[in-house]
């Protein structure tokens, strides 16, 4: 008998409303266990809608950690790192991942990711009193990079054309919900809790001004040496290169980098090449009233 080609075995995922939120079909399944999930005090989560750049800030957050020894953020690949706490894969067992067990396994202090909106969040984090660091991207270049990275990875629903998933993106139909309400809902509950609100164009355009930001928080001090190592293994270029941080080594068959890489541009403005001009027209009415009830305000260009 004929192997099973990995298409088949990895069917693209169905998505199951929770509370009004989209979530994979695999996630809603143990969404149980994700709600009683126990933080301690000293972990760390690194929090974002997905593809504001989770993966840079993993990076930065485990160069700072490792105190810029490059062998030891190559101990294994970001996934294996940093549990990503609601994702689960239950089959083919070759594929097999579960951010719940990888974090219960961990030993403290652990850094973990989430993309969960705030209200999903298990409560045992606002409980322990938890650093948490969010990073928020610009709505366009958000939606854009959002779209390709559907278009290359299986484990993700079918993104239809570009014209149907923006439609999904301004309602919230896509998976982990809507990004207005996620960027809101973070913003506000940074007043109460110890959240660092970072943006993604902030790193771009000072990367050693925000990694700064995020030592202070973590109450970390290190070299000027060591700060720029940090800052030249955390760029673009070199992450890119990294196979420990680029997903190449994981998920071979779920991923199609040909499609487009994991990491695709890391830029500011990408969306100036999809977006028509009537398309631009709708988005922005439609920001608007969405934004009208946060003092948060984006940048779309640098």
């Amino acid at each position: 008998m004929a192997d099973l080609s990995l298409e088949q075995t990895l069917g693209r995922a169905e998505l199951r409303e929770m509370k009004g939120i989209p979530l994979t079909t695999a996630t809603y399944s143990i969404w149980d266990q994700v709600r009683k999930f126990k933080a301690r005090p000293d972990d760390l989560l690194i929090s974002t809608y997905a593809k504001a750049g989770t993966t840079w800030t993993q990076e930065i957050v485990d160069m700072i950690q490792q105190n810029g020894d490059v062998e030891k953020c190559r101990r294994a690949t970001t996934y294996r790192r940093h549990p990503f706490l609601e994702w689960y894969i239950p089959e083919p067992s070759s594929l097999r991942y579960s951010g719940l067990e990888l974090a219960e396994a961990m030993p403290s202090p652990r850094t973990m990711k989430t993309h969960l909106p705030v209200q999903l969040l298990p409560p045992s984090f606002w409980e322990q009193n938890c650093k948490i660091i969010y990073v928020a991207r610009n709505p366009k270049d958000t939606l854009v990079s959002y779209y390709h990275f559907h278009r290359m990875n299986k484990a993700m629903p079918e993104p239809g054309t570009w014209e149907e998933f923006m439609e999904k993106f301004m309602t919230g139909k896509v998976l982990w919900g809507s990004w207005y309400d996620h960027v809101k809902g973070w913003w506000k509950a940074k007043d109460k809790h110890r959240i660092l609100y970072l943006f993604y164009e902030d790193m771009k355009e000072n990367p050693k001004q925000e990694i700064q930001k995020i030592l202070k928080f973590l109450e970390k001090d290190l070299t000027e040496y060591v700060l720029n190592k940090i800052l030249h293994n955390t760029s673009f270029e070199i992450m890119k290169e990294n196979p420990m941080a680029n997903y190449t080594k994981d998920f071979l068959g779920v991923m199609d980098h040909s499609l487009s890489p994991f990491m695709r541009k890391g830029v500011v403005s990408d969306w100036k090449n999809y977006f028509t001009v009537a398309q631009n027209k709708k988005f922005d009415e439609d920001y608007k009233k969405k934004m009208a009830d946060t003092s948060l305000v984006f940048r779309t260009e640098l």
